[in-house]
């Protein structure tokens, strides 16, 4: 399917882009290219082949949570700038 001038000047105003008439040429084969691929895909026989959504088996490469202890008050204020009662002390985010 071979594109006009005027069509792929068209769609270079729709996506707002601002070509020259050299890349308007040069966009207007390839977009024709692509297009005769799509038209040869389209004829392929595919009646006999299941929808897919996913062809590749799915695995999880994250691994599973594992509880490997706790950090007690003391650990977990240890570095902390500043604190207070056992908690983190922060600056105010409100004036009052």
């Amino acid at each position: 399917m071979s594109l006009t001038y005027t069509e792929v000047e068209h769609v270079a105003r729709l996506a707002r882009l601002r070509l020259s008439p050299d890349e308007l040429e040069q966009m207007r084969g390839q977009l024709s290219d692509i297009l005769d691929y799509i038209a040869m895909l389209q004829e392929v026989d595919v009646s006999g082949i299941p929808t897919t959504a996913q062809v590749t088996g799915l695995v999880s490469v994250i691994r599973p949570d594992l509880v490997t202890g706790q950090l007690t008050p003391e650990d977990a204020l240890a570095n902390a700038p500043d604190k207070q009662d056992g908690m983190f002390r922060v600056k105010a985010v409100f004036e009052q």
